[in-house]
């Protein structure tokens, strides 16, 4: 990465760089990610042209700065354990990665076929025998909106969505967005929601429309976004849950998401489980019955109803 003094010529070298990573930056976009004005994001392009490197600009919503066909980036090298190691992400992550129909297998290809001889042997042998099963819930969010988001994200823009929540009636809202974090094979969408005026997260797939608005916003400064994550997925949905266990919090922690909500401690023997769910039923029978420890369900007459019927079910099963 360029060190970034102050300089015209730092702050062109450093403007190269970022047209390398993100082509089609505007001089609005340049001017953001270097903290100046787009006057002198415009003249730091102009010094890349006055030394002969070719940047191309595109008039439009969608245009921007690129570096032009001339300039001669450097050739991605491989290992064959980095090789190797792609390939078998790419395969954790996206079943259809073998399918050279599919975007993302089409891309793999490419890239196998750019590689030396023996390590592409090697990294299209395992792409064809080493096939991934397709996970048992799919829910792969729309690349372009999921790019959109993340733009914004980077440019700090609000925007306005169109969200459809697995239960309950599809709404818009506007969302000053914070961070697009992965986690478990799902996208989600952290940001302040208003209407609310509260922070909130959102499934990347279940968003329907997207309009990236002209306001900016500034997300906490000390924000962890992966664990803030972590800490508000169990809330906000729309039963409440509350369950005893009769365990120290040391012993029920590792059988507790954070999906179900959030574990203190009660005394030294017990602890309290404290959430919300959409799917009272999915709470108790899958996540509540392969806890391995005693429990009481305080709260959540949804909750209290459906383990009542899990209980009543399985016992006439031994009927």
């Amino acid at each position: 990465m360029i060190v970034d003094d102050g300089s015209p010529t730092a702050r062109a070298l450093r403007t190269l760089e970022l047209l390398q990573r993100h082509p089609g930056l505007t001089a609005a976009d340049l001017a953001t990610r270097l903290g100046v004005s787009d006057r002198a994001a415009r003249r730091y392009v102009a010094i890349l042209r006055e030394a002969d490197i070719s940047v191309d600009s595109t008039p439009g919503r969608y245009g921007g700065y690129r570096l032009g066909r001339g300039l001669k980036l450097p050739p991605l090298v491989f290992s064959s354990t980095e090789a190797l190691g792609l390939v078998m992400a790419v395969l954790d992550g996206e079943h259809a990665a073998a399918d050279a129909g599919e975007p993302v297998g089409a891309a793999l290809g490419k890239i196998i076929s750019a590689l030396p001889p023996d390590v592409g042997r090697q990294a299209a042998l395992l792409r064809e025998h080493a096939l991934a099963a397709p996970p048992r819930r799919t829910a792969r969010p729309d690349p372009d909106t999921t790019s959109r988001l993340v733009e914004a994200v980077a440019d700090r823009r609000q925007v306005r969505i169109g969200y459809r929540p697995r239960s309950g009636v599809p709404h818009t809202v506007q969302v000053e967005p914070w961070a697009v974090v992965v986690r478990g094979g799902l996208w989600y969408l952290l940001g302040l929601a208003h209407g609310p005026d509260a922070p909130r997260t959102y499934r990347v797939d279940r968003v329907v429309t997207l309009e990236v608005l002209t306001a900016r916003c500034v997300p906490p400064a000390d924000l962890d976004a992966v664990g803030w994550l972590e800490r508000h997925l169990g809330t906000g949905r729309a039963f409440a849950t509350s369950v005893v266990l009769g365990a120290p919090v040391e012993a029920v922690a590792p059988w507790v998401s954070p999906t179900m909500g959030e574990l203190v401690a009660v005394d030294a023997e017990s602890c309290r489980l404290t959430g919300t769910t959409d799917n009272p039923e999915m709470y108790a029978g899958e996540w509540l019955a392969a806890i391995p420890f005693p429990l009481t369900v305080e709260g959540g007459p949804e909750l209290r109803a459906a383990v009542g019927a899990l209980a009543g079910r399985l016992a006439a099963a031994l009927g």
